[in-house]
């Protein structure tokens, strides 16, 4: 019995040692194949800063495989900004699209003082950033894309308004900034929350609460993202919602932004409403893939 038990033993030790270096000579006769990329101008992540009204932004590009020119989306963060969504990031530059992705004057680390106005200001300077440095980036200056989330969206269609050669606009929960305002102006309770909630943001500087939603408040009508639609004649909008955004919610502010832009003659709008909470944290790859379906359409 003795014997039996050692032989059984030996034998399974011997079947062990024979099975991994199979799988030894397997991984050494079939490496991984590498991936395909173009040799003189490959993917990249760049550090880069520029400045806005004088002050200095942070930022990084994702760079698109190939010589280009390539599309290039400004994916613009929402408020404070903890959502920065560069997993779409990284599926828009697989796809063969740049991405600057930035920080605004005064937040996480950029110069200045932060403020809502400074936020589409410095969407305009990253614009003139991109067409002048288009060369370096490997960027078409012709097909710049705005892409932001939440005060991001608000901040990317206010910008896009202004700025009649950015022939794509999306706003993935977008704020309407005018609505916001209005709401602040006759619930006390909830204008004091949000200035607790603004006087608690470090990553913010040379603000607080108080200032913020005065600025809010003195801005309502120049903040109203509904006003922005006629602007928008001749060229494609996303407006993407989420039915369990308590943050931005579905029914009191995206679909009345949808309704509105569809409703606008000559504008070109997607509205979409897909499963999930502010940052769509259970439907990432509806999101991204809503939106590279979309973005097909801007290259």
């Amino acid at each position: 019995m003795k014997n039996q038990i050692q032989f059984a033993a030996a034998l399974a030790l011997f079947t062990l040692v024979s099975s991994c270096a199979s799988l030894d000579e397997t991984m050494a006769t079939a490496p991984e194949p590498m991936p395909a990329y173009d040799i003189d101008y490959p993917p990249a992540l760049n550090e880069l800063n520029f400045q806005s009204d004088g002050k200095r932004l942070n930022g990084l590009m994702y760079v698109a495989d190939g010589p280009g020119p390539h599309p290039t989306v400004l994916l613009l963060h929402g408020f404070p900004g903890n959502e920065k969504n560069l997993d779409l990031a990284q599926a828009l530059r697989a796809d063969g699209f740049n991405v600057l992705f930035f920080h605004y004057r005064g937040a996480w680390g950029s110069e200045g003082t932060f403020s809502f106005t400074h936020v589409i200001e410095d969407v305009g300077a990253a614009t003139d950033f991109l067409r002048a440095n288009a060369e370096t980036y490997r960027t078409d200056p012709d097909k710049l894309i705005l892409i932001g989330h939440s005060m991001g969206g608000f901040a990317a269609l206010a910008a896009g308004a202004k700025d009649e050669t950015i022939a794509c606009t999306a706003g993935l929960a977008p704020a309407n900034f005018g609505a916001v305002a209005n709401v602040l102006a006759a619930d006390p309770d909830r204008k004091a929350g949000f200035i607790a909630y603004g006087d608690s943001l470090q990553m913010l500087a040379g603000t607080d609460g108080a200032t913020l939603v005065s600025e809010l408040i003195d801005n309502s009508e120049a903040f109203d993202a509904l006003a922005y639609a006629p602007s928008f004649a001749s060229r494609s909008v996303l407006i993407v919602g989420a039915d369990k955004d308590e943050a931005v919610p579905l029914d009191a502010i995206v679909r009345p932004l949808i309704e509105t832009y569809k409703s606008e003659p000559g504008v070109e709008t997607t509205g979409v409403v897909l499963s999930g909470d502010h940052s769509f944290s259970w439907s990432r790859e509806a999101l991204i893939d809503t939106v590279l379906d979309w973005a097909e359409g801007c290259r």
